[in-house]
């Protein structure tokens, strides 16, 4: 098993603490695993108050999740959405129905040629969720990352399969279905699934007119053992992309990734709110991170 591990992390304004509570809720199988804070002795660049949250992590049905608290600048949009499998219609329905309190119905549930049971919602915090009955792959996820290649991006899942299989050890592309003449742009994917790091993830170039694409509304965080591995995938994802402050990075597809240490966590979310702050401020002035600098300040050397 790779020592690192892929967590989603989704943009919001200022409702981390409720949109963890909801997806608790929803889904009835999950916890929350730590929480973090903007610092208390100074302002913060998303201008949110000093002390309040920044990050909430969660589980939910064996996935994680971090909840970003990061001002009005992104939203989710449905170029990243979530397949949340279970095992019957009823069930389906359940989580559809709980799921859409408040959100935008995008394809209402109901039966459709690949599943008995489907609907894709958007939640109320602008989350994008396709709920399936059925039988998941073997080795499946609960809940799959799904990424919708469009616009200038369009044609483009199959090359990004074989460029992130080719980053991460131990990865594979399972399985490819493609378009056939009259169903779509022939020859290219109308779903592939990719075993990423261990992890399920799900591609599909989507034709038509979209008004989304790719952004920080939702990003990939790497989770890092060690500062070899921030310099691995900090180079190898942002080949022929962009890199960003405080670890962001766009890869050439407009992906965005966080390539972050594991001790980010035990950083942000420790109990010692000078540590906490000392910590924010180092990552802050930084673009790749530096384990050792952001290790230094958190116990004040």
């Amino acid at each position: 098993m790779p020592s690192h591990e892929v967590v989603p992390c989704i943009w919001l304004d200022d409702q981390a603490e409720q949109a963890a509570a909801f997806y608790l809720k929803a889904f009835g199988d999950g916890r929350v695993l730590g929480t973090s804070h903007y610092p208390e002795s100074r302002d913060n660049p998303s201008g949110r108050p000093r002390g309040s949250v920044l990050t909430v992590d969660l589980e939910l049905q064996g996935r994680r999740f971090t909840l970003l608290n990061g001002g009005p600048i992104f939203k989710p949009n449905p170029s990243v959405s979530f397949f949340a499998h279970v095992a019957t219609p009823a069930a389906a329905d359940l989580l559809y129905g709980a799921l859409a309190e408040g959100g935008v119905p995008l394809m209402p549930i109901g039966s459709y040629p690949w599943s008995e049971r489907y609907g894709w919602i958007a939640d109320r915090f602008g989350v994008s969720w396709q709920v399936m009955s059925g039988r998941r792959p073997p080795e499946g996820s609960a809940i799959t990352p799904s990424l919708m290649f469009v616009g200038v991006q369009h044609g483009r899942a199959e090359e990004a399969m074989r460029f992130y299989t080719g980053i991460f050890p131990g990865s594979r592309i399972a399985e490819v279905a493609r378009y056939a003449a009259g169903e779509g742009p022939e020859g290219t994917v109308k779903r592939a699934r990719v075993v990423l790091a261990g992890q399920d993830l799900v591609a599909m170039d989507g034709h038509g007119e979209h008004r989304f694409g790719f952004d920080e509304g939702v990003s990939l965080q790497v989770m890092c053992e060690d500062q070899a591995e921030v310099d691995r995938y900090w180079e190898a994802l942002g080949a022929g992309g962009s890199h960003g402050p405080c670890g962001w990075l766009k890869d050439r597809f407009g992906l965005s990734w966080q390539v972050v240490p594991k001790q980010i966590a035990t950083w942000m979310g420790g109990g010692d709110p000078a540590a906490r702050d000392r910590a924010f401020q180092a990552v802050m002035g930084m673009g790749k991170l530096d384990v050792a600098a952001i290790e230094r300040a958190f116990v004040g050397r």
